[in-house]
C-alpha cells in the first residue's frame, strides 16, 4: 500500500485500520484468536496505521472487561516496530463499557491513562497518542504541557487530537506541536473542511474516523438490516434507520455510479473522493473481514481527478442526506 506522512515525520499506509470493531460498539466482539488473525492478516495486506483506545471495551462472559488495545497489543507483538499504533485517553463511558463519552483530561488521570495503555499494548513508546475528547475543564495548553513531558519521557513518540476545533488546536499546537487530528469526515459528515486551511498551515494530518459513515457508504444495508441493541451503535444511527435509508437513495445511487464508471465498489469510491482530495488525509475505516480489509486497501489505488472530486463535492452540496452519527467513538 502508498505511504502518507502525518505531520513532520510518522509515516502510514494511506489506510488504517479502525480495530475499534472488534470488541466495542459494533455488536457482540469477535471471537479473541480470530480477531487477532484477521488484525495480522491487515499487515499482509500492508496496511501499518492501527487505531484503538483506551475506553474502547467490552464485557467478558465471567464479567471482567476486556480491552481492545490488548488485542491490538497481542496480534502486532512480533510487529510492533514496523508498524504504527494509535491509541487514546481522556474519555470513560457512562456505563463503563457503552454509553455517553465522559471526558476527563486532568494530568494526574493522563499520567495514568498512559501507563495502562503502554502495558496492555506491551511497548515501550506509544507512536501517537491522541486526547479522545476535548475536556471543557482543562486547557489546551496543560494537556500540551503533559504531552511535551510524554515525549520527552520516551513515553510517547507524537501525540494529537481529536474532534478538535481550531482554536483548541492552535492554542496546543503552539505548546506542543500536534502530529495529526482525528475527526469524523466522510461524505455524509465535511463540517470539518474548515479546518483544512488550518491543519494545511501548521503542517497538521487528517485522520478520517467513521469515513464510511460506519459502514453506510458501502452500499450494503438496507432496511431490512438488523443491528443488536444495546451494544451494537449503529441500531441508533439515523442514516441505518427505515427513513435514513429512503432519504440517502439518491448519494447511494451517486455512489453507485461512480463506482460503475472506475470499476470499483461504493466503499472504494467513498474512501478514494478524501483520498485524493488532500495529500495528508489518512481514513481509518474498521472491519473485522479480511475481504473487507483488502478492498479498503485497494482504494488507494482508484485515482479520481480534481475535477472528478470537485464534482462529486458539489453533488454533494446538493442532494438530500439524513444525519449521521458515529456513536460513542
Amino acid at each position: 500500500m502508498n505511504k502518507r506522512t502525518l505531520g513532520k515525520d510518522l509515516v502510514v499506509s494511506s489506510v488504517g485500520l479502525g480495530c475499534m470493531g472488534f470488541s466495542h460498539a459494533f455488536g457482540a466482539p469477535t471471537e479473541r484468536n480470530e480477531a487477532i488473525r484477521q488484525i495480522r492478516s491487515a499487515v499482509e495486506m500492508g496496511y501499518t496505521f492501527f487505531d484503538t483506545a483506551e475506553c474502547y471495551t467490552s464485557l467478558n462472559a465471567d464479567g471482567t472487561i476486556g480491552y481492545n488495545e490488548e488485542l491490538v497489543g497481542k496480534a502486532l507483538k512480533e510487529c510492533h516496530k514496523e508498524v504504527v499504533i494509535a491509541t487514546k485517553f481522556g474519555v470513560r463511558l457512562e456505563n463503563g463499557t457503552t454509553g455517553r463519552p465522559i471526558p476527563n483530561s486532568r494530568p494526574e488521570v493522563i499520567r495514568k491513562s498512559v501507563e495502562g495503555s503502554l502495558k496492555r499494548l506491551g511497548v515501550d513508546c506509544i507512536d501517537l497518542y491522541y486526547q479522545h475528547r476535548v475536556d471543557p475543564d482543562v486547557s489546551p495548553e496543560e494537556v500540551a504541557g503533559v504531552m511535551e513531558d510524554l515525549i520527552r519521557e520516551g513515553k510517547i513518540s507524537h501525540w494529537g487530537i481529536s474532534e478538535v476545533t481550531e482554536e483548541y488546536l492552535r492554542r496546543a499546537h503552539e505548546v506542543c506541536p500536534v502530529t495529526a487530528i482525528e475527526n469524523r469526515y466522510s461524505m455524509m459528515a465535511r463540517s470539518y473542511e474548515s479546518l483544512f486551511p488550518a491543519i494545511e498551515e501548521l503542517n497538521i494530518g487528517f485522520v478520517a474516523f467513521s469515513p464510511m459513515a460506519n459502514g453506510f457508504l458501502t452500499g450494503k444495508y438496507n432496511k431490512n438490516s438488523k443491528f443488536e441493541e444495546g451494544t451494537d451503535y449503529r441500531s441508533l444511527m439515523p442514516q441505518f434507520s427505515a427513513e435514513g435509508i429512503d432519504k440517502n437513495r439518491e448519494l447511494l445511487a451517486l455512489l453507485h455510479f461512480t463506482a460503475e464508471q472506475k470499476n470499483a465498489t461504493p466503499a472504494q469510491i467513498s474512501l478514494a473522493w478524501m483520498l485524493c482530495k488532500k495529500p495528508w488525509i489518512v481514513p481509518i475505516p474498521g472491519s473485522r473481514k479480511s475481504e473487507r480489509m483488502q478492498e479498503n486497501a485497494n482504494a488507494s489505488e482508484i485515482l479520481l481527478t480534481s475535477e472528478e472530486v470537485k464534482a462529486l463535492d458539489n453533488a454533494l452540496d446538493s442532494i438530500p442526506m439524513s444525519a449521521v452519527f458515529g456513536g460513542t467513538r
